[in-house]
């Protein structure tokens, strides 16, 4: 069983527990925290999202950072986001209908009400639309069919495969279907750290790339509100993408890395658990208002209320 990351106290009691692994590196990888099951594979969801979008440039994808930047995100499907997305796809004689990620509502709260008083969801404002509309460009670039491009049999697919393990450092322990549709890698928290530190610190162009396009431009990687927007905000040089299921990684300029994957799936939790492992690193905020901010993040829904008033929180016991 794996370890106990976080406790919620409610009145100086423990009312729920949040298990899971954890795993902080160096810079040169060398292990300084190892808690739970890290050489176990798992689902790292949308943390894979960098590296999908390493192996559609290995394919031959041809866009400017800022698309390069959303087709990596989890977006908020803000009117923004919505928009480049659009238009990434409308330069290729691309359109909505030729995404097979599914139809949704926005995650931003004000976009969603709007969405919803509009009509019916729709696939430009699924989170990951970036992702597919990056799929689909790569494919009409290089002139491949874009009706099965989500088929792990997909020439696409089998180039962003290799690209994974490549960057992880293993081999793919088994291969699924994520929420939106697209193959979805398993491997374990290790070689997810080992990844993030390798696309801050590596040589490569392409790889050099994905770093500095994400954190050039945090917004569109989340929106407004949102994790990793604001952690690479209040975080100079940091590299962190979040996924479903209480995954989270980021990396520091100099390697450092964070993989966490919390065992309910609860993602409440993750951003206290990051801040916390970054503190572990001794990241020292470059200013008093950065600082605040990585308290407010680690702080999250951890307010626990009784009568209207604060009675307790998280406690990380990492």
């Amino acid at each position: 069983m794996n370890p106990t990351l976080v406790e919620v106290v409610r009145s100086g009691f423990v009312e729920s527990v949040h298990r899971g692994s954890l795993l902080i590196t160096g810079p040169g990888g060398e292990p300084v925290l190892d808690l739970g099951e890290t050489g176990v594979p798992v689902y790292p969801r949308s943390s894979n999202k960098p590296l999908q979008a390493l192996g559609m440039l290995r394919a031959g994808l041809e866009v400017d950072d800022e698309d390069l930047a959303i087709i990596c995100a989890s977006h908020n499907g803000e009117p923004e986001h919505v928009r480049r997305v659009a238009a990434l796809l409308s330069r290729y004689g691309l359109s909505e209908s030729d995404l097979r990620c599914p139809a949704d509502y926005p995650l931003h709260g004000p976009s969603r009400i709007a969405a919803i008083r509009a009509g019916e969801p729709d696939r430009l404002a699924m989170n990951c639309s970036g992702k597919h509309a990056g799929m689909l460009v790569t494919c009409v670039q290089r002139g491949w069919s874009t009706e099965d491009y989500l088929s792990p049999d997909h020439k696409l697919q089998r180039i962003i495969g290799e690209a994974v393990e490549d960057v992880i450092g293993e081999e793919i322990a088994h291969t699924g279907i994520d929420g939106c549709g697209a193959p979805l890698f398993a491997f374990s928290l290790t070689a997810l750290a080992r990844s993030f530190s390798r696309l801050v610190t590596s040589a490569d162009e392409a790889e050099q790339r994905i770093a500095s396009c994400m954190r050039a431009n945090p917004w569109l990687i989340g929106g407004t509100g949102r994790e990793d927007t604001v952690l690479m905000l209040a975080v100079e040089g940091l590299l962190a993408k979040g996924g479903a299921e209480g995954v989270h990684a980021v990396a520091l300029p100099d390697g450092s890395a964070v993989t966490v994957k919390i065992d309910d799936g609860g993602q409440r939790v993750r951003e206290a658990v990051l801040v916390t492992a970054l503190r572990r690193l001794g990241h020292t905020p470059a200013s008093e208002a950065a600082a605040s901010v990585l308290d407010g993040l680690a702080r999250g829904a951890g307010w626990v209320l009784g009568g209207g008033h604060e009675v307790g929180g998280f406690r990380v016991t990492i």
